[in-house]
Formats: structure tokens, C-alpha cells, sequence
């Protein structure tokens, strides 16, 4: 019988998790529960762990840290989703209702998907720079999580905010342009189902590119609309391309983000794909 091993970050989302706990503590199967105490420690536990599933319990940061613990292992990712996008969960189709995590937990079948790799830094869902790095980088200092935390920054950001020009090469083929943000999707999403790579796959062994051309503050709905309903790729704004080695520079250094962590850059950022290099549970049936 297949041992589990739950991961939980008791800070992620601001969200009580009690009723999570409870519902694992009821598992009938083999388990483990262990509570993170500090940054990077997610992924020490799971590499340590002997557990055949290792869960992340929390949001998409605590998914990437448990994730980096288990790359090229027999270890499968499971994740219960309680963070603030939760962007990998919702691609993989894994529900932020527990219950229904769990099941996939219990029911799902192991499938195998890419990461990408920035400076020796593996992510798993999306990374960027432009506009949606700043937000990150004012989020994670905001002390207060939560969409509307994010959607009230993002408002107040981007009423000053001005484009920079990006010199880009996709596998060899280079293009110069003006953009509000430049995202680099092994998955589709930011999180909160706002599919900024609407077309990725993980187990295609590429990155999907997204560039958002300069648009006017009363485009902002039209644009909402189509991240939330999966075709951002229709837009007039939107230019996607499709590689296995990506490398953006800009003018300046500035904030990127790897799943959402905020972090600075300098002014020039290399992203590259890893195939098959993680395994990961998802619902039977699922495309991923």
C-alpha cells in the first residue's frame, strides 16, 4: 500500500486549514502529516521523506518547494490547493474542494509533466516579467493575501505603469517589442483559472510564451475575460510563441516571478524547459 506523505503550510492564503487536517487525520491508508516552519523548508522534507505521494498543502508556493524536492525521484506530487491562485492545481484539475482533492489523491492516475528552469531555478506553472511581476513583488510585501489584495495592487500599479521594450528569442528566432508583461507558461495560469498561456501543456516539452502588447485602461474587461474563459490567445493584444529555450532581455533590472514568488533580475533572464522531470497525480482522464 502506497505511504502518503502531507506537507502543510499553515501561512499560505491566509486560510484556516482545520477542516483539511481533520479530513486527512481520517484517512484509512498510510500517512504523515508535517508542517512547514520556514522558507525552502517544504522542500527538505520532501526529499527526505520515504513516502511513495508527497502532498503540498498550500498554495502554489508550496507546491513549487515541494515540487523541487522531488524532481527526477519515483516520488509523485500530490497537491491539496488552499493558496491565494493556486495556478498549477487548476491547470492539473485538481479541485480547491478537499474532499475532492483527496479523491484525486485516492482515484487519480500518475502521469509525468515538464518544469521549467531559470538560473538553476526550477518553476512549475509560470514565470514573468512586466506588470504582473511588479504586483507580485508589492503582493508579497502587502502582508495581507487574497485575490482582492492582488486585483486593488494591480489597479493601483498599472495606473503608472509604463511599458518596456523586450528584445526576445524563441529558439533562435528573435523578435523586439513593447509589452506590459512577457510570461513564460509550462502550465496555462497565473492562478484564479486566469489562463495567461491559454494553450500549455506540461508534457508537451515546451514553453509557451504570451506577450501582452501596450493597451488602453477600457480594454482591461475584454482582456479579463478572455484570461478567465482560456482564450487569451484570440486577443489582438496577445502574441504567442511556442519553444524550448527562451531568453528576454529588457533595459533595466527589475522584479520576475517563478509561480507567483517575487524575486529581482537583472536585465538579462534565460528560460529553458526540462521534460518529464517530475511526477504528479491528477484526476483519471484529465489532458494536462
Amino acid at each position: 500500500m502506497k505511504k502518503y506523505c502531507f506537507i502543510v503550510n499553515p501561512l499560505s492564503g491566509g486560510k484556516d486549514k482545520k477542516s483539511i487536517l481533520k479530513a486527512i487525520s481520517r484517512l484509512s491508508f498510510p500517512h504523515e502529516t508535517v508542517f512547514t516552519e520556514r522558507p525552502g523548508h517544504a522542500t527538505q522534507i520532501a526529499q527526505s521523506t520515504d513516502a511513495d505521494i508527497v502532498v503540498a498543502v498550500g498554495g502554489d508556493g508550496t507546491v513549487s518547494e515541494v515540487a523541487r524536492g522531488l524532481i527526477g525521484t519515483d516520488k509523485a506530487l500530490g497537491i491539496i490547493p488552499c493558496g491565494s491562485g493556486d495556478g498549477l492545481a487548476f491547470h492539473l484539475g485538481i479541485s480547491r474542494n478537499p474532499k475532492k482533492a483527496l479523491q484525486v489523491l485516492q482515484k487519480g492516475i500518475t502521469a509525468t509533466m515538464d518544469h521549467g528552469l531559470v538560473d538553476d531555478r526550477p518553476f512549475f506553472c509560470t514565470m514573468g516579467v512586466g506588470l504582473d511581476a511588479e504586483v507580485a513583488w508589492q503582493f508579497g510585501k502587502a502582508g495581507k493575501r487574497g485575490l482582492w489584495t492582488y486585483i486593488s495592487l494591480a489597479w493601483r500599479i498599472w495606473r503608472h505603469f509604463t511599458p518596456e521594450t523586450y528584445t526576445i528569442d524563441v529558439d533562435g528566432e528573435k523578435l523586439v517589442t513593447p509589452a506590459v508583461f512577457v510570461t513564460t507558461g509550462n502550465a496555462n495560469q497565473w492562478g484564479n483559472k486566469a489562463r495567461i498561456c491559454s494553450l500549455s501543456s506540461v508534457e508537451d516539452g515546451l514553453l509557451d510564451l504570451t506577450i501582452v502588447k501596450p493597451f488602453h485602461t477600457w480594454e482591461i474587461p475584454v482582456l479579463a475575460i478572455k484570461l478567465l474563459t482560456g482564450y487569451a490567445h484570440t486577443s489582438h493584444r496577445t502574441q504567442m510563441l511556442r519553444g524550448k529555450r527562451i531568453t528576454i532581455q529588457r533595459p533595466l533590472m527589475g522584479p520576475a516571478h517563478y509561480d507567483g514568488d517575487p524575486c529581482m533580475k537583472g536585465t538579462e533572464i534565460t528560460v529553458e524547459i526540462v521534460p518529464a522531470a517530475l511526477r504528479v497525480v491528477i484526476p483519471e482522464g484529465k489532458k494536462i
